[in-house]
């Protein structure tokens, strides 16, 4: 039976097993070593330089593998038509040499055969590969997706100027000393560019390309102390987990996740397809990675979380400080307002947590535009202050003006109670309110105004979804989930207030529910938080609820409520969608019923 996977608090990178030997991968392990590649140097002969007008007249092709000859192929082509003067003149192919030779359509199945699985290595690789792609679409064959390497981008790697002029075909031959010398003649001219590509290879190693992995970026403009570093990958599984580049003092440079491989993801830094220049310096400073494996890809992705939350990396941008993530709070007093806090307060309506501070207030802007919920930001007593004055809200009818006893806390109580309502459960008022705003604003073509109102929505309604969605898994003291692998296993999570707190996973042959039962057992203690807020950073939450929400998930055990409000945020938080649909025109109570309205505060004279 598999043993559960406990998740700690403290998630870094494990120790080594006291006792246990330690294993030097291979270079096999490594990946795919270029001695054990099959290479097919194909070079062709044609009536011109256009694949789609002209024909092949000669195909030459030499298979090798580890400095080994083990084939090679040569067949002239009847091109369907007569060879024009300078080709027969620059190749030495005649017309009737061509007489009675095969077709295309006749040649074609047998080099491909010749060709199966290998790479394909051309000298200008898109002139004779795009030839043979032609062919095949003519010949209505589907072309089998070769790996291609071209070996005059290897050379302006690798040949600088001052050894030779050019990259042409014969100079890098004589620069190489290749055995044959190229003559326009397909088979010839392959031979010799077996002889440039492996002198290429050679002196493309001590730069780190040892591996088919690595060639197939060898021609992209990478660095050559990037591409050294390249051996920091060495050894690293090839399973899903995390890994933590190191600098010279221990310090954690750069947390990263891959739901697949570890060793191709890490590989992924030291080659072109890494574009960001902030990766490329943190690499150039890395002097290890430390891979952390992990049983599922939710499992990584969690971890990874985690160890930018613990270890804030100067080279992660996300996630490194949640505690900092803004809420928009109805305050627990008398008269209730709207306010940006950074905690979560047993009893208070929340929504959030939010991005910035910036998209918290374009909520808070929303919920004001609703309701008339008082917009001050100090703290009001039951009865008002002497001399206390009205603002410019309460005059235009925006405010009921308790500062100043336009209300009492009795008839502030349903306005406080609808945001309440809006945030927690039903946020139909202020979808319709802001859907009215934008269609008018919209048929008065103010579009960038209409914009700014929609941003507005956006912003309440993701705030408000996401503490509904929130709020159910804080609630829930444990929760257990699973899901079918494609081996036809299970993948088991074990969720306690929103926090992942343990995972499996389980062949076909094994019957899950002792291992539930294990994991249940063996998972973290997660004490209860103080709802919406869950105990976890809350991109963790909204990894495990993503995973929960798949199609093909189970529920297999439930402690505590796991519910939503029936008309919810979660319904409309596109609020594009919300305003084009118009959800909630036809339902019933609208703004007049539902929103307590205000008076204008009644003016006091001295």
């Amino acid at each position: 039976m598999p043993s559960p996977r406990r998740l700690h608090p403290s998630a870094d990178a494990p120790s080594p097993v006291p006792g246990a030997t330690p294993v030097q991968l291979g270079l096999d392990e490594l990946g795919t070593p270029l001695r054990d590649v099959t290479f097919v140097v194909v070079d062709l002969e044609t009536t011109g330089g256009r694949a789609a007008d002209d024909a092949i007249t000669e195909i030459g092709a030499v298979k090798v593998r580890g400095g080994q000859v083990l084939g090679e192929f040569q067949t002239l082509v009847d091109p369907g038509g007569p060879v024009p003067p300078f080709i027969q003149v620059l190749t030495g192919i005649t017309t009737s040499m061509l007489i009675g030779a095969p077709t295309i359509a006749q040649v074609l199945p047998s080099f491909l055969e010749f060709a199966r699985g290998s790479v394909l290595v051309a000298h200008n690789a898109p002139f004779d590969v795009g030839f043979l792609r032609a062919a095949a679409a003519r010949c209505d064959r589907a072309w089998p997706g070769f790996q291609v390497v071209d070996t005059v981008r290897l050379a302006r790697r690798v040949v600088l100027r001052d050894e030779a002029p050019n990259h042409k075909l014969s100079t890098l031959a004589a620069l190489f000393g290749a055995q044959e010398t190229p003559n326009h003649r397909a088979l010839a001219d392959a031979r010799a560019t077996v002889d440039v590509l492996h002198a290429l290879l050679g002196r493309l190693a001590p730069l780190g390309v040892t591996h088919l992995e690595d060639l197939a970026t060898a021609t992209d403009p990478v660095p050559a102390d990037v591409r050294r570093r390249s051996t920091l990958a060495d050894g690293l599984p090839d399973a899903p987990g995390v890994y933590l580049f190191r600098g010279p003092r221990e310090e954690v440079l750069y947390v990263g996740v891959s739901t697949t491989s570890l060793r191709r993801r890490v590989r992924s830094y030291f080659t072109s397809a890494e574009k960001r220049g902030r990766m490329r310096e943190m690499v150039r400073l890395a002097v290890r990675v430390d891979p952390v494996v992990c049983a599922t890809s939710l499992e990584a992705r969690v971890r990874e979380l985690r160890l930018i939350a613990e270890h804030a990396p100067r080279y992660n941008r996300r996630s490194r400080a949640p505690e900092r993530m803004p809420w928009v709070r109805l305050t627990d007093e008398p008269f209730p307002r709207l306010s940006v806090v950074r905690d979560v307060r047993d009893g208070a309506a929340h929504i959030g947590p939010f991005a910035s501070r910036t998209v918290a207030q374009q909520a808070v802007d929303a919920l004001h535009a609703t309701f008339p919920v008082r917009q001050c930001t100090g703290r009001l007593p039951a009865v008002p202050a002497a001399g206390a004055h009205a603002c410019v809200l309460a005059e235009v009818g925006r405010c009921g003006a308790p500062c100043v006893g336009g209300q009492d806390v009795a008839a502030y109580a349903p306005v406080a109670d609808a945001v309440r309502d809006a945030m927690r459960a039903d946020p139909r008022s202020v979808v319709q309110a802001h859907a009215g705003r934008i269609r008018t604003l919209v048929t008065q073509e103010r579009f960038e105004e209409a914009a700014a109102v929609r941003d507005r929505l956006t912003a309440f309604l993701r705030g408000a979804a996401r503490a509904q969605r929130h709020a159910r898994a804080a609630s829930c003291r444990e929760l257990v989930a699973a899901r079918r692998t494609e081996e036809g296993g299970w993948e088991l999570v074990l969720v306690r207030h929103g926090r992942l707190a343990g995972t499996a996973v389980v062949d076909r042959r094994t019957d899950p529910r002792p291992v539930v039962a294990s994991l249940r057992a063996g998972g973290e203690h997660v004490p209860a938080p103080v709802a919406p807020a869950t105990a976890a950073h809350p991109e963790e939450t909204d990894l495990v609820l993503a995973w929960l929400e798949q199609p093909g998930v189970r529920l297999v055990e439930v402690d505590g409520e796991w519910s939503s409000p029936a008309r919810s945020a979660q319904a409309v938080r596109d609020a594009a969608a919300a305003v084009t649909l118009d959800l909630v025109a036809p339902r019933a109570p609208l703004l007049d019923d539902a929103v307590p309205t205000a008076s204008p505060a009644p003016r006091r004279t001295a």
